[in-house]
């Protein structure tokens, strides 16, 4: 699956009459997350990766805590035709349960908001326990270089311009991986969602770089993976910040060659 479409456009330029372009849009479709075939949510999302995002998702919403709670993730045959493309279910293994009743996630959730129909703030900020070692300590030179390398491993957002990313590092710099969507909380539940499916968490000491601004979810999130430096291109929420500090979590933003702010945790970024 494409994370584009093709499309046809009228490019209009100052007074010149308009031309007929060849484009390509940020594929967007819905996906319907079952857990033991009962609906849990539906998420708007980029076709692409959808096993890891499935993963990945219930593992920072707190439905499993270890990726051996999952004993398969696979199409619904049974959700009709042309829609098993776009339904998942993920089967618990033997002994782990789920109560669709008490979750609070069973909604529509937008791709630009994760945090639609939630319980309370409060519940989110208990799911996981805040990291209490100082982790690995990256130098400024470093970090201001990951940018760069983001931005290069962006192809789809070169194709289309609308889609953000979540990219995870060494301490030493080296790009692990790089996941694209149209939600910037579904890029970083794929890129967690690979390290469930592939035994690679806990992601302790790595850095994670989203392309955007960074906000409430996208800490509470990396928490689940116990990501201990997370840094935007942008700007953070003041919730972020806040959920930074009591998670124990390093978070920069305006990530630049040179120059970032340090919002908390200080102690991971040495000179």
């Amino acid at each position: 699956m494409s994370l584009s479409r093709p499309a046809k456009i009228r490019r209009l330029e100052g007074k010149s009459p308009a031309r007929l372009f060849k484009d390509e849009l940020a594929a967007e479709e819905p996906l319907e997350l079952r857990v033991n075939g009962d609906p849990l949510a539906v998420l708007m999302r980029s076709p692409g990766d959808d096993r890891e995002l499935c993963a990945g998702f219930l593992l920072s919403e707190g439905i499993i805590r270890f990726a051996s709670e999952i004993s398969l993730i696979t199409r619904c045959e049974d959700a009709g035709k042309g829609r098993e493309e776009n339904v998942l279910n993920a089967l618990l293994a033997k002994g782990h349960s789920f109560d669709p009743k008490k979750s609070a996630r069973n909604f529509f959730a937008s791709s630009s908001c994760g945090l639609c129909g939630k319980a309370s703030i409060d519940a989110i900020t208990q799911r996981f326990k805040p990291l209490k070692s100082r982790g690995p300590k990256v130098g400024r030179a470093l970090l201001g270089s990951l940018p760069a390398l983001l931005g290069e491993a962006q192809a789809a957002f070169k194709k289309t311009g609308g889609l953000h990313a979540s990219a995870l590092f060494d301490i030493h710099g080296g790009l692990l991986g790089v996941r694209e969507d149209v939600g910037r909380h579904n890029a970083l539940d794929k890129l967690i969602g690979h390290g469930v499916l592939n035994g690679l968490l806990p992601y302790s000491s790595h850095v994670l770089l989203v392309s955007g601004r960074t906000s409430f979810e996208i800490l509470q999130k990396s928490l689940s993976a116990r990501i201990p430096i997370v840094a935007g291109i942008g700007a953070p929420s003041s919730l972020a910040v806040d959920f930074a500090k009591e998670s124990g979590q390093t978070l920069l933003g305006f990530l630049r060659p040179g120059s970032m702010n340090v919002y908390s945790h200080p102690g991971r970024v040495r000179s």
